[in-house]
């Protein structure tokens, strides 16, 4: 391993090697009705399963009612962020939607594309570089229980 210069200091380690692509999946049920579900540990784990040492890693929610973030994963703030999408997208305010499709989950779909479908995080020596109290959840916003399947993809040497 090498390392660069970034502004006079020896900052950066480079890793050399033939860059690898591993694509998987995490399964898991959710509650709906903006469940959150901390997933840190099962995208570590698929990070540790490809040997892999620097990259990142990418976990992406198929579907349009449910998404990805990080948060200080602790019930006040999941407290906090749930009251706060029910004051900007609450559940009983009309969506145009409702009356398409007449599957009353509306809402569900305004607070996942608030939110995102993906997240990309880097690693470095085989470990995730989230913040002290930085915790990678799956926000559920569907209007019920559901399986959910959100596929992992990491890329690196």
């Amino acid at each position: 391993m090498a390392t660069v210069m970034i502004n006079g200091r020896q900052k950066a380690a480079v890793r050399e090697g033939l860059m690898c692509v591993v694509t998987g999946a995490i399964e898991f049920s959710s509650g709906g009705d903006a469940d959150m579900i901390g997933i840190t540990a099962e995208v570590a784990e698929a990070v540790a399963r490809t040997g892999l040492r620097d990259g990142t890693v990418t976990v992406f929610v198929p579907g349009a009612t449910g998404a990805v973030t990080t948060l200080e994963f602790e019930p006040g703030v999941v407290h906090d962020v749930q009251e706060m999408l029910d004051q900007i997208t609450p559940p009983d305010r009309h969506y145009v939607h409702n009356d398409n499709l007449k599957d009353g989950n509306g809402h569900s779909h305004v607070r996942a594309g608030l939110v995102g479908p993906s997240l990309t995080v880097p690693f470095v020596d085989g470990r995730l570089t989230l913040g002290r109290y930085q915790t990678i959840v799956f926000c559920d916003f569907d209007a019920r229980p559901r399986d959910r399947q959100l596929v992992v993809q990491v890329m690196g040497v």
